[in-house]
Parts: C-alpha cells; structure tokens; sequence
C-alpha cells in the first residue's frame, strides 16, 4: 500500500508541472500614457456653399440673337461684353425719333414767332383776345410736344444699347442658352428669354443649420464685447474640408446667423465666407464645416485602438504595477489630430494599452511594451492602409 501510495503521489505530482509548463505566457501589448494637448470643444455640420452674386443674364429689348462674345463656363468681369442683339431695327428707330424731335421743335419755333407777333398787334383792334390766347394754347401744345419727342428720342437711345449685353458682375459664365440666330424675347415679364448665367468666385458662402442648443452655447461662448447686430458676438473660428479631403484645411468665418429659428425642425440657418482665390469650390457643393464652441483647454488623449465597448460604455486598460489590465470607464470626445479625447475617467499618469485590445481580459497579467500614444496611431494607419 506504500508502495501504491507513492505511486500515486508521483504522479500528481507529474501531473501538475505538466499543467504549470502548458499555461499560456502574458500576452504582449503596448502601451503608453496618454497624450496632454491644448484642444477645443467643436461641432461638426454638413451643408451647401452658395454664390455670394448670382445673376440670370435676360435681355431687354427683343431681336434677333446676332453675337456671342465668351466662350462657356470662362471666367468674366464686370462690364465684359456677353452677347448682341440685332441693331438694324433700333438704330432706325432712334433715328425716326431724332427727326420727330426736329420736326417738333420746328413746330416749337414757328408757334413761339406766331405768338410775339399777335403780342406787338394792338389788342381789341388788330387782334382779339381769343385769337392771342389760341397762340398761347399752341406754343404750351409745341412745347410739350418737344419734350415729348425727346423723351422717345432717350427711351430708343435706352433700346439701341440694350442691343449690347454686358456681364452685371465679375464672375464664373454658365453655358449659352441660345444660339445666335435665334429670337430673344426681352422686356420685364416673366417670359423673357434667360440667355446665362453667373455666378461670383471669390469669395464664396457656405450655408448650414445649427440646432438650438449648440446656436445658444455659441451664444454664451461669445464675448459681449464683440457682440453685434450682424452676427450676435459669434465670431467663432471655423475651419471645413470637402467629401475628399481628411483634414479641415479651409479656414473661415462666420459672417450671418438667421433672425428665427426653423419651428419644424428646430434648426437655425448659419453662413460662414471662405476666401476661394482658385475657384476650386463650387456653388452646390458640399462640405462639412467645424465650429469651435469654446476656448482652448488641457485634455487627453489616446489612440481609438485603444478604447472598447461594453455594451453602451466604453473603457479604455489601464496597466498597474503589477502589469495587471484594469478596466476604466471613460467618457469620449471629439478626434484631433488622429487621436480621441477623453473627457472624464482618465488620469494624466495612467499607463493604458494603445495596441494589443483583444488579447486583454481584466485581471489578466500582460507584457507591456513602452511606446507613444502618436506612435501606435501612426503604425495602426500604416497597417490599414497596407
């Protein structure tokens, strides 16, 4: 029975160093503090740019289409010639109304001769009153009829260079919209004929709607001082980027916030003026801009790699001195320069895993690797775009 029983006891024994040579070695990760950088609170908004000028090219006379003076889509100044309306029919009738104002004049000068003659006639004997007084009538009748007549004589001057269509504003030209040869219809209606477009350049707006909360905290976040009629004190910095591009490297400023608040959707409308001397944004093309809603404050920052998820939290590993990984709650912030900001739940001396998540489990004893929080987001981009 000894015999047996020591048996059995080697073996156990045998055993359990079997089961301490197969446990796992600690999982390797890296880690780092986090990063401390002077950041500010900011909103994002998606919205539209618009034209600061737009203008509908019309005609205001009607004719026949003679010339067009650009070619589609240039670029064009104020005063540039755009197209050319027949001249033929209203150069003959301006000169129609130059001889009318002759002949009225005319008539002008032979009523007031007529009329000094019945004055030097000796009254009740030569000439009656009545005869004098008609005189009178006809001379005020010439008169008007002159002023008549030169008043046609500038409205048709008006027409003959409505003929020459000139660009209202400097700008960007959209396409021709009739050929020549064809019939304009000008005028005041609402039939005339569009012709063009333009649209301005430079500088260019940018449209989009704030709800009202974030418009008040803006509110509050301007300096009385600054405040104005225009724009309530909220000059706030604002910086936006295009659909293709990662980083917000349009700088701008906000130049209008609407008088009401949307009552369906609670929304306000807000314009911001960007400089576009390269003409690369475009009317009707999106963006996304960024609104800064509070002064530059210390905050930390770590990698994403570095943050999971339980269920609606979110934590980051924070490492002891004993390399034990200890689950923190934290409460996130926006993205800068690559990196997330933690706004509550981290300590400055902490010591987090930035690289490694998955092979962690609270409790668990890791291997810790030093590194950079900027370091283990610049090698997590460059696996991800390999």
């Amino acid at each position: 029975m000894l015999l047996v029983a020591s048996g059995l006891s080697g073996c156990g024994e045998e055993k359990s160093n079997a089961q301490t040579a197969a446990a796992p070695p600690a999982p390797v990760v890296t880690v780092a503090k986090p990063v401390k950088k002077l950041v500010s609170d900011y909103d994002e908004y998606v919205g539209r740019f618009v034209a600061v000028d737009f203008v509908e090219v019309r005609a205001r006379v009607s004719g026949y289409l003679d010339k067009i003076h650009f070619t589609d889509g240039q670029m064009v100044k104020a005063g540039d010639p755009l197209f050319t309306i027949d001249r033929r029919p209203f150069q003959a009738a301006l000169e129609q109304s130059k001889a009318a104002v002759s002949q009225a004049q005319a008539n002008l000068a032979f009523a007031e001769a007529d009329l000094k003659r019945g004055e030097n006639l000796v009254r009740g004997t030569s000439i009656t009153q009545q005869t004098l007084d008609q005189r009178v009538q006809t001379k005020r009748v010439a008169e008007a009829n002159v002023t008549a007549q030169e008043a046609a004589t500038r409205q048709a001057q008006l027409d003959l260079d409505f003929t020459e269509l000139t660009a209202p504003i400097s700008g960007r030209i959209g396409d021709r919209r009739v050929s020549v040869g064809n019939l304009v219809t000008g005028g005041s209606t609402g039939t005339t004929t569009l012709l063009a477009t333009i649209v301005s350049v430079d500088p260019i707006r940018f449209e989009f709607t704030m709800d009202e909360q974030s418009y008040l905290r803006y509110l509050r976040a301007a300096s009385d001082a600054q405040a104005d009629s225009t724009d309530r004190g909220m000059k706030l910095p604002v910086s936006l980027k295009l659909i293709d591009e990662k980083d917000f490297m349009h700088e701008g400023k906000i130049d209008f916030v609407d008088n009401v608040i949307d009552r369906s959707s609670g929304t306000i409308r807000g314009r911001a003026v960007f400089a576009n001397a390269d003409g690369k944004l475009t009317p009707g093309m999106f963006g996304r801009i960024r609104i800064s809603a509070s002064p530059p404050a210390e905050a930390l920052l770590v990698p994403d790699t570095a943050i999971g998820t339980e269920q609606v939290r979110k934590f980051v590993f924070a490492i002891g001195k004993d390399d034990v990984a200890t689950p923190k709650y934290v409460t996130l912030g926006p993205v800068v320069d690559g990196l997330r900001v933690i706004t509550a739940g981290l300590a400055p001396d902490d010591v987090v895993i930035v690289n490694g998540l998955m092979r962690v489990r609270p409790g668990v004893k890791v291997a810790p690797q030093q590194a950079t929080a900027e370091a283990a987001t610049a090698k997590d981009q460059a696996v991800r775009t390999n």
